[in-house]
């Protein structure tokens, strides 16, 4: 193992277990007063659990505030957020939900001392403005299993349509004083979201994994991800108890790793991919990885082959194959054709959907191939040419 230099940014303090979301109240009433509630629309605040958790701020002597978040996050309900509630002296910021939500209250914290828009911080559409921080104090408490928000420095914000963008704005100073993550919170979840924000978590674990910037230590905590992901994953889809929950404990855990492994070393084609897809279509992100998660894999796969056979993220694609197959007698060669079985095969357990079930025609891959090539796409493993980029989409259209 070669052990090159590489650098770790921070992490939130992280509390994981069954029931921890109890402990919530006592963590906000370390900050004042005011806690500014941002939840989806049904997720949290329409559950049983919600008059508990409020009475429980309550009882600690704090105010509370709620805003709502549905769908995915636009810059401009981040702006309409913070002018909202500027004035209310919030001390803290607390998001129970799931990856939207989550984003939208990252960047609402972030702005809500300051009171500017997010527009001039968003990059690559924005002023371009640096941000200094600091940041409203924020507790990231995820109700799903996908994104890994709670572990990341950025919020994801887009605008959907011709003109549209998905973007981040991104700062150390963003990332949650606490990550609480309750397993218990993902029973509301239906198979079809286990679905695709499982995919999504393991999607960004294997896309760190073989990053061009992957380093010994990220490579640690996406192997252990993927384990959890291997382990408990189908348990959690399919919902049978106790399994169920065994799996859901899995499933929170993988996420969290996967935040975490995204934010150290970055991601790949299918995120490359997805930013476009998710720009101009109205597809959700989660769809979008666990479609087009085998396809990118294999044309990853057979571009290193032809033109770097010797990639060091073709041994690990191997090293994940056999994981996942549980065959520790499989050659490389063989590792890899059956980890791309394998997700090809995932992808229709789990009915996922072809991207024309979105409107997305042939017609419309020159667009989202001349977009995709930000962030993610840049620690793709190999440098893919548009030709291979558009192959991915035609496999799953």
């Amino acid at each position: 193992m070669q052990f090159s230099p590489f650098a770790i940014s921070r992490f939130p303090r992280i509390l994981y277990g069954r029931g921890r979301i109890d402990e919530v109240p006592a963590l906000a009433a370390g900050y004042g007063k005011t806690a500014l509630l941002v939840t989806g629309q049904q997720s949290f605040c329409g559950s049983p659990r919600w008059q508990g958790f409020t009475q429980a701020l309550e009882n600690k002597g704090l105010r509370w505030l709620h805003f709502t978040v549905s769908g995915e996050p636009s810059p401009q309900l981040v702006d309409d957020a913070v002018a909202q509630f500027r004035n209310e002296s919030v001390a803290v910021v607390i998001a129970i939900g799931g990856g939207s939500v989550l984003d939208a209250a990252k960047a609402i914290a972030g702005l809500l001392p300051h009171g500017n828009s997010v527009m001039d911080h968003l990059e690559g559409v924005g002023k371009n403005v640096p941000y200094r921080g600091p940041s409203t104090p924020f507790i990231a408490v995820p109700t799903t299993a996908g994104t890994g928000s709670e572990a990341t420095k950025n919020a994801v914000l887009s605008v959907q349509g011709p003109d549209g963008f998905k973007k981040s704005f991104r700062d150390e100073c963003l990332i949650p004083e606490y990550a609480v993550v309750d397993p218990d919170l993902l029973t509301t979840c239906p198979p079809e979201l286990i679905a695709a924000d499982g995919m999504d978590a393991f999607t960004q674990l294997l896309e760190s994994y073989v990053s061009l910037k992957a380093n010994p230590f990220v490579d640690a905590l996406a192997w252990s991800g993927m384990t959890a992901f291997e382990q408990g994953f189908f348990a959690a889809y399919e919902g049978k108890e106790p399994e169920a929950a065994e799996g859901r404990g899995a499933m929170a855990y993988a996420a969290l790793l996967s935040g975490i492994t995204l934010a150290q070393v970055g991601l790949g084609s299918v995120h490359g991919l997805a930013s476009p897809l998710g720009a101009y279509f109205p597809i959700p992100h989660g769809v979008v990885c666990g479609t087009l998660v085998a396809a990118a894999t294999e044309v990853n796969i057979q571009a290193m082959q032809q033109r770097e056979p010797q990639h060091p993220a073709l041994i690990k694609y191997a090293q994940v194959g056999r994981l996942l197959a549980d065959r520790n007698d499989l050659n490389d060669d063989s590792a890899r054709r059956r980890l791309i079985e394998l997700l090809a095969d995932w992808s229709e357990r789990l009915q996922l959907p072809r991207l024309n079930r979105y409107g997305i025609s042939a017609a419309d891959f020159s667009l989202i191939v001349a977009n995709s090539r930000g962030s993610s796409m840049q620690t793709n493993p190999i440098v893919l040419t548009d030709a291979e980029i558009t192959r991915i989409l035609q496999e799953r259209l």
